[in-house]
């Protein structure tokens, strides 16, 4: 699809209005990414399997957050019902890693065995956990609560309900900890505490009765029986464990034993109460709506105040603080969520971590050079979504300087005798994303032509002289890399010809043993950015279109495989957004809608993603990374944008992603370069569908929007309050229009 500018649009046949267009028979215009022209392996379309979401490629393990939005507790409910307290930062070595995990289940002999997790909604965190046992079932109904004077305290409803006939049970909780506890019994309440604290740990009790009371023991941490009680139908077993985490006393928590099931209708009204949306609306039905408004709320959740600005951390656990990388999607998302004044916040935040050499560095120090260019990149998409560039003007210094540093960075390396310094790249860095150390590698480049061109063209469009400097570093860089693209693209096993991440003559490649190999799809991350959205390269470039083929070529569970840090039979499960946006920007309906499938299918029942985990099937690998991760968070709600408005360099492209019309999806207030979109899609019967489209302002940066001309089985037959023309197998609406109807039939 080559770029339409305002003059050929005009010049070309406009149709009218309303006019019907053309036959049903007529072929569709091949696209630039056939099969054919990628020399693409051949794989399968999207199958109406594929397209299901029922959590199919689920993680074996997982864990969720309670807290509230912006909450400093971090509290985490694993998929037993446990709640998961201290994580050390320090071992980074997954999920394990708390210094407190506390179980919830009954005495006796029989095993449990977890039935199944769920919310009470995508937008509630009330976690509910249903244990079997032969002769009652146990549910268990995590929440965090603020409730009145108390404070923010986490609690833990145990209700057990007979089978058939009444049953005597007693409550058990299990704490592994790395802290020496105490108990102590008041009435009908267990207090436990740290022997280095004088609040408690917990406070525990029967609900309906003061009858019975508590046991206590060292065992592989501390084993706790509660008071015993009888479970009728009628009259279930009730037991609340309530953790404070303020610092609350134990006579503070104890008034609300007396009324708990207000205690959880108190949550259930604050959470009823949140909105996932600010400045704008979304509209999206079934799952995809599910998502989006649990994805909103994992990144609220995962948000933190750090001194006078709001963070969008990427997790609760090990990526809990700011990251430059994922920062930039995350705060792309918080922009399609309307949380303005929150972006502008992060956005600070990441220039604050600007050092006096230029480089900026957040939470990956050394050689990831990347990360300068990247915030250069987040700086100008913040500025367009807003459509305000005081920004980018105020901090355009900052941006020089960060320029002059990727540049000697860049002259470094060519004073040495690095493989990359010899094609005149960026010195050796780290790669990340399944390559380790430092290294003759391309993806601080490719990253860093992403940053240099956007800040070229936001440099020019804004006529800042003084950053003249990245469009001329863009080019020398840019003819240096594809001059180094040139030699370094490989063949594959497959039969095309792709671009490594790492270069030919890495030792990495040379291990004796195969296993310690990289894979060809290992880092290779950093090029679908570049692709999109940095946009550095045309769709029928041979590096884009080895970059397609690469990508299905290790297609297992409808995402790629081996694309992390887990090479043996591992998925690393966010970058399948990554594929799924170079697919949606290059035509590849089928496959993008089948590889965000995937993405949703590889999170857990509760909407939430671990960074990298084992095929299903897997003997090897481990689970890795934190969980909520909301990077993946961010990848989910920009695609569900993405695929109803896409921004393409000066074209607007609509209903991309969409291939069904049975449903209604709108966008309100929804930013992008060109100004604030409505977009409607609402079905007109069983085999029509209307198209309402508005967009504030006349931006004089739109060159062309884009329909397709087939759309769910249907065809476009007129457009209302705007002129058209079919140009390869794409409708080109008048882009001085700015509100019309399409009508497909």
């Amino acid at each position: 699809m080559s770029p339409i500018t305002r003059r050929e649009f005009v010049s070309g046949i406009l149709a009218t209005s309303t006019a019907t267009l053309f036959p049903l028979t007529e072929a569709p215009a091949r696209t630039a990414t056939s099969q054919q022209e990628t020399n693409q392996p051949s794989h399968n379309s999207a199958t109406p399997a594929a397209a299901q979401i029922d959590f199919r490629y689920s993680p074996r393990h997982w864990q969720t957050a309670i807290c509230f939005p912006d909450d400093p507790q971090k509290s985490l409910v694993g998929q037993a019902g446990d709640l998961r307290y201290g994580f050390s930062k320090e071992l980074m070595v997954g999920m394990e890693d708390f210094s407190s995990v506390s179980t919830f289940s009954l005495a006796g002999m029989q095993e449990d065995r977890i039935e199944r997790q769920w919310l009470e909604s995508a937008s509630t965190p009330i976690v509910h956990t249903l244990i079997d046992r032969p002769t009652a079932k146990i549910e268990l109904i995590a929440f965090a609560s603020r409730h009145q004077d108390e404070g923010r305290v986490d609690n833990v409803m145990m209700i057990v309900t007979p089978k058939s006939e009444p049953v005597a049970a007693v409550g058990k909780i299990h704490v592994r900890t790395c802290n020496k506890l105490k108990f102590e019994e008041s009435g009908k309440f267990l207090n436990a505490r740290t022997e280095s604290a004088d609040t408690p740990f917990f406070v525990a009790a029967k609900i309906e009765d003061e009858l019975g009371s508590a046991l206590w023991w060292e065992e592989a941490g501390y084993t706790i029986y509660l008071a015993h009680g009888q479970a009728t139908h009628d009259r279930p077993l009730r037991y609340l464990i309530r953790f404070p985490q303020g610092g609350q006393s134990a006579a503070q928590l104890t008034s609300a034993f007396a009324e708990p099931d207000a205690l959880l209708a108190a949550a259930r009204r604050w959470w009823s109460s949140w909105q996932p949306f600010e400045s704008v609306r979304w509209n999206y039905p079934e799952k995809h709506g599910e998502f989006l408004t649990a994805c909103a709320r994992n990144i609220q959740q995962a948000r933190e105040k750090r001194g006078d600005r709001l963070v969008f951390q990427v997790g609760p656990t090990v990526y809990r603080g700011l990251w430059i990388v994922d920062g930039n999607f995350l705060l792309e998302a918080a922009r399609y969520l309307g949380y303005d004044q929150e972006a502008d916040q992060g956005l600070r935040a990441e220039w604050a971590k600007q050092l006096p050499t230029g480089q900026v560095v957040a939470a990956v120090p050394g050689e990831h050079w990347k990360d300068t260019a990247i915030a250069m990149f987040t700086l100008v998409r913040q500025c367009e979504l807003k459509q305000d560039w005081s920004d980018f003007r105020e901090l355009q210094p900052n941006v020089r300087q960060a320029i002059e540093f990727l540049r000697s960075v860049r002259d470094q390396a060519r004073a040495g005798i690095s493989t990359n310094g010899k094609y005149g790249l960026l010195a050796p860095g780290f790669a990340d994303g399944g390559i380790s150390g430092v290294r003759s590698e391309f993806t601080n480049t490719v990253w860093t032509l992403a940053g240099l061109k956007a800040v070229a063209k936001a440099a020019q469009q804004q006529q800042i002289p003084a950053l003249q400097i990245a469009a001329d570093f863009y080019r020398e860089l840019r003819e240096s890399f594809l001059r180094a693209a040139q030699q370094e693209m490989v063949q594959h096993p497959d039969g095309f010809r792709y671009l490594p991440m790492l270069a030919h003559d890495d030792a990495m490649y040379r291990d004796r043993d195969p296993w310690n190999r990289p894979r060809p799809q290992s880092a290779q991350w950093a090029l679908s950015h570049a692709i999109f959205p940095g946009e550095v390269f045309d769709r029928d470039d041979p590096i884009v279109r080895g970059q397609i083929a690469l990508l299905q070529s290790c297609t297992r569970e409808d995402i790629r495989e081996e694309t992390g840090w887990l090479w043996h039979e591992s998925v690393w499960n966010y970058n399948a957004s990554f594929a799924a946006h170079v697919y949606l920007w290059a035509g590849l309906r089928d496959w993008a809608q089948r590889t965000f499938a995937g993405f949703l299918n590889h999170a857990s029942p509760l909407y939430c993603w671990r960074e990298e985990q084992p095929l299903q099937n897997a003997l090897v690998g481990q689970d890795w990374g934190d969980m909520p991760h909301n990077w993946a968070s961010a990848e989910c709600v920009r695609y569900l944008r993405h695929m109803l408005v896409l921004e393409d360099g000066a074209r607007l492209r609509l209903l991309e992603g969409i291939s069904q019309a049975d449903q209604a999806y709108s966008l309100q207030q929804t930013p992008t370069r060109f100004g604030r979109v409505d977009l409607a899609v609402e079905p007109a019967g069983q085999i029509s569908a209307k198209v309402q489209f508005a967009l504030q302002g006349k931006p004089s940066n739109l060159d062309s929007v884009q329909l397709p001309q087939a759309f769910a089985a249907m065809r476009l037959t007129s457009i209302e309050g705007a002129k058209f023309k079919l140009s390869a197998g794409r409708i080109l609406v008048d882009p001085q229009a700015t509100r019309w109807t399409a009508i497909y039939r």
